[in-house]
């Protein structure tokens, strides 16, 4: 249970989510009500399909919602146009996504600087090289992404993803792409930082392993929310 003395860093209000399709209207998610305290780790479960991944895209401002609102370190975000929703997250949020998403053409230490050097901050480079020592990639810093095994691109990623000291990290199948002895380092990475950081840890999984280190998990079936534990 969320400690209700704890305000909550996000609030999903019948959140309802739906796409035309070719056969009509699909509905992705219904009538979603749920509330993460701030410092909370938590999980988003599901079988394939189940709406996970657009769930968390709601949350962290990617997509809009059909009707229902998200409220995010307690700006409505369905007040705000897509630049503000993206000024907002460059503040709060940090991602780590399954497939990476790095940028080919940049080192491992300028991945890790990008956002650093858009957030303002005074030494990117030095911050960026310390938060790759502290997922153990000192000696890969010139090292581009293609060079790299998935476990190291995805440190890589959770470097880029807390360089900024993000309160709020959103995670989606981040050990999805690796094998199960690096996904195991991988966890204990993330949520080794998250503690560090005393951040909030949002993520979607499939992993029973990754999901039984949360606090609390959500279970999504066929768009609604079956439970929360």
């Amino acid at each position: 249970m969320a400690d209700a003395s704890i305000p909550p860093i996000v609030q999903v209000q019948a959140l309802g989510k739906q796409v035309v399709s070719p056969e009509g209207p699909l509905t992705i998610l219904a009538d979603i009500n749920l509330s993460i305290a701030a410092g909370e780790a938590v999980a988003i479960v599901g079988a394939s399909g189940s709406g996970k991944s657009t769930l968390l895209g709601l949350m962290a401002g990617l997509d809009t919602p059909s009707s229902g609102r998200v409220i995010l370190n307690g700006i409505d975000l369905t007040t705000l146009d897509e630049d503000g929703r993206a000024r907002l997250r460059a503040e709060l949020v940090g991602f780590v996504f399954q497939s990476f998403q790095l940028l080919p053409a940049l080192t491992a230490l300028e991945n890790v600087m990008l956002p650093l050097e858009l957030a303002g901050h005074p030494e990117p480079r030095a911050a960026a090289r310390e938060v790759l020592a502290r997922v153990g990639l000192s000696a890969r810093l010139g090292h581009y992404p293609n060079r790299m095994s998935g476990g190291e691109q995805q440190r890589v990623a959770i470097a880029r993803a807390y360089a900024t000291r993000p309160k709020l990290l959103f995670a989606d199948e981040p050990t999805g792409n690796i094998d199960t002895a690096t996904g195991e380092r991988i966890i204990e990475l993330l949520f080794s930082l998250n503690r560090e950081q005393s951040s909030t840890l949002a993520l979607v999984t499939h992993d029973e392993g990754l999901a039984r280190h949360c606090a609390r998990r959500f279970t999504l079936e066929a768009g609604r929310l079956k439970n929360a534990t």
